[in-house]
């Protein structure tokens, strides 16, 4: 599951300490995972095991439900959201996977959208986000995902597109999802093509908004003496893209292209890099949050809690 580490302008966890909250992720992540495996698997034994009805309805989901409320007391894995669905044992691994991952969705906008002392008054519509809820859930954890960064520069605020950091390059995504039966046509200029029934139109080449978000991530790179390779990547999961030549630095991903795309950053064993903390670490600096104190809380966070 990729980390959420900046949406739009709303304060983030990450922007306190770079270099310790996304191993913090990955680990209670994998004690949440492994805890919940472990009493799916003893409730399923439980269900084989019930004599009638009325035992399986008495004993079934107790410990299934006492699961969601300790550990959002303990480890601010916050699953309190999702107490109405509980009432039920997911059929698979699979199941319970998807379940799960599901779940992480608040908490992850929370650490998104607050830290221990501060917080910002996040959009409500991010938790049925399904664009958001792509990339966090079918990237791995080594990438640092940036939802819609709204950069700070001498002018003044300036949007960003989606911006995913691996250990090994930036991709500057921007995504196009036209209905099915259209064909997207690249060019040259400023203007791309759609064609539908040998018809085409054209609208504005997203690589305009890609370079914009390219020349601001460079400058900031380039005043921190930092050098990481930079992709910029045109998505489109519903479409073919007809096309003869990428530009220079530049995937033009498909949807023939798109689950392959997918595989290649599944399958990739590297392990999160400082440089790319580093890199993270810069780009944050430079993003604009608006958040306000939070009244409950106003000593500085410690370094090792996570509780709330």
């Amino acid at each position: 599951m990729a980390q959420l580490i900046k949406l739009e302008n709303y304060i983030s966890r990450y922007q306190r300490d770079i270099f310790h909250y996304p191993s913090q992720f990955s680990r209670l992540k994998k004690e949440n995972w492994e805890r919940l495996k472990y009493l799916w698997e003893d409730q399923k034994q439980l269900k084989l095991e019930a004599e009638n009805e009325k035992e399986l309805k008495e004993s079934n989901f107790s410990k299934w439900r006492s699961f969601f409320n300790s550990r959002s007391e303990a480890e601010d894995i916050d699953m309190e959201e999702d107490t109405d669905d509980i009432n039920f044992l997911p059929a698979s691994e699979d199941e319970l996977k998807h379940y799960f991952l599901d779940t992480l969705i608040p908490f992850q906008l929370k650490w998104a959208s607050t830290t221990i002392n501060e917080m910002s008054f996040i959009n409500r519509s991010y938790y049925q986000d399904y664009l958001l809820k792509y990339f966090l859930q079918r990237i791995p954890d080594t990438h640092l995902l940036m939802y819609l960064p709204i950069f700070q520069l001498k002018n003044g605020p300036m949007e960003g597109d989606i911006v995913l950091i691996s250990p090994l390059e930036i991709e500057i995504i921007t995504l196009i999802e036209k209905p099915k039966n259209q064909v997207i046509i690249p060019n040259d200029s400023r203007l791309w093509f759609i064609e539908e029934n040998n018809i085409q139109s054209k609208f504005l080449s997203p690589l305009i908004s890609t370079k914009r978000t390219e020349t601001i991530i460079q400058s900031i790179l380039k005043k921190y003496q930092l050098d990481f390779p930079i992709k910029k990547v045109v998505l489109s999961r519903t479409n073919v893209m007809d096309y003869q030549l990428e530009p220079y630095h530049t995937k033009f991903i498909d949807r023939d292209d798109h689950e392959e795309w997918l595989k290649q950053k599944q399958q990739l064993l590297t392990p999160l890099k400082h440089q790319q903390l580093k890199v993270a670490e810069v780009l944050l600096k430079h993003c604009e949050s608006i958040a306000v104190k939070r009244p409950e809380w106003e000593q500085d966070e410690p370094s090792d809690s996570f509780s709330k």
